[in-house]
């Protein structure tokens, strides 16, 4: 399949066995974790900060964001440095290694129906052969200011 102006790129991560993808254009880089520093008083998701690159960046661990059980980092645990609309944050994320064209023919929108507001945070879904992908809508993810229920199309 060739790469044209109807593929989009994505990184694709993993939180509770169910993958994800954000547009690759927003993201800066992955790094394994390191050291957070814990911010008081912050909402339960907010790790805390990192310096990473000559920056001091927030940290969001997605699991606890998307209402699943928080887990211990291991070797897998990747953070996903974004940045979008002169915000940079880190995400904190089961594990991430796959950087994915995907043809615009593999997406749609969310269906409809979904419960409770999850589809205001997908732009998507990808269909790859028998893999659904959920695509991130990370501009409403960092806009919200709370937790949302659980994520997943089951």
């Amino acid at each position: 399949m060739t790469n044209d102006k109807s593929d989009s790129t994505f990184i694709f991560f993993e939180l509770a066995n169910t993958t994800y993808g954000i547009p690759s254009e927003v993201v800066q880089q992955m790094e394994m974790i390191d050291r957070i520093t814990p911010v008081p008083k912050a909402q339960p998701f907010v790790e805390g900060v990192v310096f990473s690159r000559g920056q001091v960046i927030p940290v969001l661990n997605l699991r606890v964001k998307f209402g699943l059980e928080k887990i211990p980092y291991d070797l897998r645990t990747r953070l996903i440095v974004i940045q979008i609309n002169q915000r940079t944050v880190g995400l904190v994320v089961d594990t991430a290694r796959e950087f994915i064209s995907v043809p615009i023919d593999a997406m749609q929108p969310p269906p409809e129906g979904m419960p409770g507001l999850s589809s205001r945070y997908l732009s998507g879904i990808a269909t790859l052969g028998d893999r659904v992908v959920l695509l991130l809508n990370v501009e409403e993810l960092l806009n919200d200011s709370g937790p949302i229920e659980r994520l997943s199309v089951t």
